[in-house]
């Protein structure tokens, strides 16, 4: 299946199993053993009170776990991105601009990473001169550059 071209307003991804089931059902779950937390202290019954305090921490550990599982691959994507995109700047930049890529941040690099050949010698100048946002680089992108292998 084909898919639509990649822009500002469609180039967010989400993984459905992710997003749509798992991160709801570990959120649920925390709420869930926050709630029975409450009820064992307000019902004063002592023996209770451990076992839910540990199903609440339990809880909350792996809420912790699924954001490092989840993030981890997210910042080695990150790095991969900016070494791609200075990389790509190196070749199609010309100075004094390629002296300059080393001012670009983290972010910006990122950003930068859909705008087409064409427009990104411009788009660095802006970055560097306005200290453009990731967010304002993307909106400024006109021909659009998909990166469809993302995580």
């Amino acid at each position: 299946m084909e898919q639509p071209p990649q822009t500002f307003a469609n180039h967010v991804r989400y993984d459905p199993p992710f997003h749509f089931f798992v991160l709801p059902v570990f959120a649920i779950n925390v709420i869930i053993t926050g709630y029975y937390l409450g009820a064992a202290i307000f019902s004063g019954q002592p023996k209770y009170i451990i076992f839910h305090v540990w199903l609440f921490i339990f809880a909350l550990a792996m809420v912790v776990l699924l954001t490092s599982v989840r993030g981890y691959p997210i910042k080695v994507q990150d790095r991969i991105i900016r070494l791609e995109e200075r990389l790509r700047l190196m070749t199609v930049l010309q100075e004094p601009l390629r002296s300059r890529i080393g001012e670009l941040q983290d972010t910006q690099l990122i950003g930068l990473r859909f705008a087409s050949d064409e427009e990104l010698p411009g788009l660095v100048q802006r970055a560097l001169d306005e200290k453009l946002s990731r967010i304002a680089i993307k909106k400024a992108i006109v021909k659009w550059r998909p990166d469809n292998s993302r995580i």
